[in-house]
């Protein structure tokens, strides 16, 4: 049998693979070349690129944080490298391995003293290469190769996760403010150290300058008080001695007669939007200047005026925002509660020196979002810290507590709408009363911050000022800028008596004398002084007391004991009146009887008026 067939292989396929191998070869005429494939030249440039070297590889870019292609790659390819044995014969390698030859040799003629090379001397192999000898691949020097991703360090990274929510915002907010507050302090006591030790030389030389001043100061201010009481001798004396005699043939009405004007050269284009009379020194007001042009609010300013002298301000306070309200303390006569437009609240010491509050509320503490209307100091806590409230467009009625160096704040209760005027009640220390922007008087209780006592829909517009009566715990006095004051008993949702007055009201204030006084500014420049006890339907007195149409009345106080009242406008201007006998007439006494004194009377006297004007109780049989 063939061997083919033997290892089962098919002698067609041999066959085929033989007969497809003969068809590859080519003739052999065809492998010579034409003269003109010889003579066609064919052209090779080299190039120092390696065309093995890969050109798609990219690195990561810190900068950019995402994967670039590298444009420098190395173009070296190593063919053939191999190391040199060679030594220099002066180089310190060569002379030690000559050295431990000649050593080796030695101990070989020892131990072989009749050997032929201990006989003869034996004299040093030359060196076949003397010339220092270097490769060729170290002739030149490669510079090394620099990657721009080495060229600078990447941005430390870490990472975080934690669930973002209200109190894990805020303590981040709060932890932040503390480690800058620490920065600030640590930055200050540096910048202190070289201020000390360049102040040193100023303040020995301004010491004496200052001295001088200090020594000086409280004689010129007396001084500055004489001549200006000597200027205007003629409004001192109808202070303290006028009465007009004319009030006797009027029929029970009364005049204003204008005193002194006060005005600083500074504040001429802010609008007074507070007055206060210190409680304790009843000749000094203070008064808040800034806008109730809310499109034009800018600067404000804390000044405050003495009647003995209405030249100069005793004290200036500038400020950043406009101020809207403030409050004297009734026992601490030198901290003055201010609240600002921008929602701010602060505390003035007029015993410290300096421009700035000792006290001012931010966002940390809690601050007001809209502006404060009113401010109002409260009795001392338990643990005897001031303490006064403040009342905003924001809808809140806050508690502040003045605790050594910062304040710790409380809220009281909230308003439905936007609070734009408070007051609290002079005998009951938790009854306090809210107006609003709609219109309506809520009467609150500290007790309960979460629901109101009573509602009155009282105006129309905005409630500008609701106000206790000094005697009487049960009325009240609001107006507004619908024309109309309107005198309440808190029992009684409906006004026992409204006025209209023909203007927007911008402010009312009770007399502190009188439970039946009340004086009232509108914006066209009149005062208005009512007397219930003597018309309950009129005005004893309407006098314009602004010569110019376009001035407007904002506020209106009276003093605490003297018979005069001031009268603040828009132009930055504060005008003191004296009220004629007729407008603080009391009863006269019958031949041997004295007139009672004392809020009783008062309380009496208010009460006889309502009682006309309440509906009769039903009878029960």
């Amino acid at each position: 049998m063939p061997q083919d067939e033997e290892e089962g292989v098919d002698p067609g396929d041999v066959l085929d693979e033989w007969s497809h191998g003969k068809a590859l070869l080519k003739p052999a005429d065809q492998l010579e070349l034409t003269d003109a494939e010889l003579k066609e030249e064919i052209t090779r440039i080299l190039t120092a690129n390696n065309p093995h070297a890969p050109q798609n590889i990219v690195r990561y870019s810190f900068k950019e944080r995402s994967y670039k292609l590298t444009s420098v790659v190395d173009q070296m390819a190593v063919h053939f490298m191999l190391e040199g044995s060679l030594l220099h014969q002066d180089s310190d390698e060569a002379l030690r391995l000559r050295a431990k030859d000649s050593e080796v040799e030695e101990a070989g003629v020892e131990d072989r003293p009749d050997s032929v090379t201990s006989k003869t001397d034996k004299k040093e192999p030359k060196l076949t290469n003397q010339f220092n000898f270097s490769e060729r691949a170290s002739q030149t020097l490669n510079n090394p190769l620099r990657e721009r991703s080495c060229q600078t360090e990447p941005p430390p990274r870490s990472n975080f996760s934690a669930t973002a929510n209200q109190w894990e915002i805020y303590d981040a907010y709060v932890y932040e403010l503390q480690k800058q507050e620490k920065n600030k302090e640590k930055q200050k006591a540096v910048q202190s150290k070289k201020d000390n030790d360049k102040g040193k030389k100023k303040n020995m030389m301004m010491e004496t300058q200052v001295d001088d001043i200090t020594k000086v100061g409280n004689s010129a201010r007396i001084f500055e008080r004489m001549v200006n009481q000597n200027t205007f001798d003629d409004i001192a004396q109808d202070f303290k001695y006028f009465e007009d005699a004319s009030d006797e043939f009027r029929d029970q009405e009364g005049t204003l007669l204008t005193l002194w004007k006060f005005q600083y050269e500074k504040a001429k284009r802010l609008s007074v939007t507070a007055l206060c009379w210190n409680k304790k020194y009843q000749d000094m007001f203070a008064v808040g200047m800034g806008s109730y042009d809310f499109s034009k609010q800018g600067r404000g300013m804390v000044v405050f005026y003495s009647l003995k002298n209405s030249a100069f301000p005793e004290y200036i306070y500038p400020t950043n925002s406009g101020v809207l309200c403030l409050d004297i303390h009734e026992q601490h006569s030198y901290l003055v509660a201010v609240g600002f437009y921008d929602g701010c609240v602060a505390v003035y010491n007029l015993k410290e020196e300096g421009l700035e509050p000792a006290y001012k509320s931010t966002a940390k503490t809690g601050k007001h979002t809209d502006p404060v209307w009113q401010v109002h100091w409260q009795n001392d806590d338990m643990d005897n810290n001031h303490n006064f409230c403040s009342v905003s467009s924001d809808g809140r009625i806050v508690s502040w507590t003045l605790v050594k160096v910062k304040y710790t704040y409380q809220n009281k209760s909230c308003v439905a709408s936007c609070g734009t005027s408070f007051d609290f009640h002079k005998q009951i220390d938790y009854l306090f009363l809210v107006g609003t922007e709609e219109g309506k008087i809520y009467k609150c209780s500290k007790t309960y911050s979460s629901q109101f006592l009573e509602t009155y829909d009282a105006h129309s517009m905005a409630v500008d000022t609701v106000k206790w009566n000094h005697f009487h715990p049960k009325v009240f006095i609001s107006c507004s800028s619908d024309w109309t004051v309107k005198i309440w008993d808190h029992t009684i949702n409906t006004p026992m008596f409204t006025f209209d007055l023909n203007a927007a009201v911008g402010d009312v204030a009770w007399s502190p004398y009188s439970s039946t006084v009340f004086a009232a500014i509108t914006t066209d420049g009149t005062v208005h002084v009512f007397d219930l006890n003597i018309n309950k339907y009129e005005a004893v007195c309407e006098q314009q007391v602004v010569s110019k149409k376009k001035t407007k009345l904002t506020h209106i106080e009276f003093n605490p004991i003297y018979p005069i009242i001031i009268v603040g406008n828009d132009r930055g201007y504060v005008t003191s009146f004296k009220l004629s006998p007729n407008l603080r007439k009391k009863p006269k006494a019958k031949k041997g009887q004295e007139l009672p004194k004392g809020p009783e009377v008062e309380i009496a006297k208010m009460e006889k008026l309502l009682s006309l004007l309440r509906e009769p109780e039903p009878s029960t049989l």
